[in-house]
């Protein structure tokens, strides 16, 4: 099946896949050919592709996955390649994550749910980082 990764910033992969492992929001699940069309949205993790034998991991933050009949296209808000994320990188995308806890915090104090939808981003993000081997800070909750 064909597999597409783009960002904003721009098109990251373009492979034919055998199976694809998507962070889904509602947990993860894994695409093969022939999948029931599907839009999910992503959570922060590791998404690998199977091609050819080689499996091809990034790291994303978010967005969405559309599940068609021939493929998979998914639209990440960030997307890197396993192989070229650094500490900084890492470091920046945790910053992110406690700056929106601390913005949600702040802006919610009488409503948990978009502050319990924050601090699962920020707990995402700890969890990505020790499946790639790079360390976090510890989160501030």
């Amino acid at each position: 099946m064909q597999f597409d990764l783009v960002s904003p910033e721009r098109s990251l992969a373009s492979m034919e896949a055998t199976s694809v492992q998507i962070p889904g929001a509602d947990g993860d699940m894994t695409v093969m050919a022939d999948h029931a069309p599907t839009i999910t949205t992503l959570r922060p993790g590791v998404l690998k592709v199977d091609a050819s034998g080689t499996v091809h991991e990034f790291v994303v933050t978010g967005g969405f996955a559309e599940i068609g009949t021939q493929g998979i296209s998914v639209l990440a808000e960030r997307a890197v390649s396993r192989s070229d994320i650094t500490q900084t990188d890492m470091d920046a995308m945790f910053d992110e994550a406690q700056d929106s806890y601390s913005r949600a915090k702040d802006t919610f104090k009488n409503d948990s749910g978009p502050i319990d939808d924050a601090a699962k981003l920020l707990a995402d993000m700890v969890a990505v980082g020790a499946e790639i081997g790079l360390s976090t800070k510890q989160p501030s909750l």
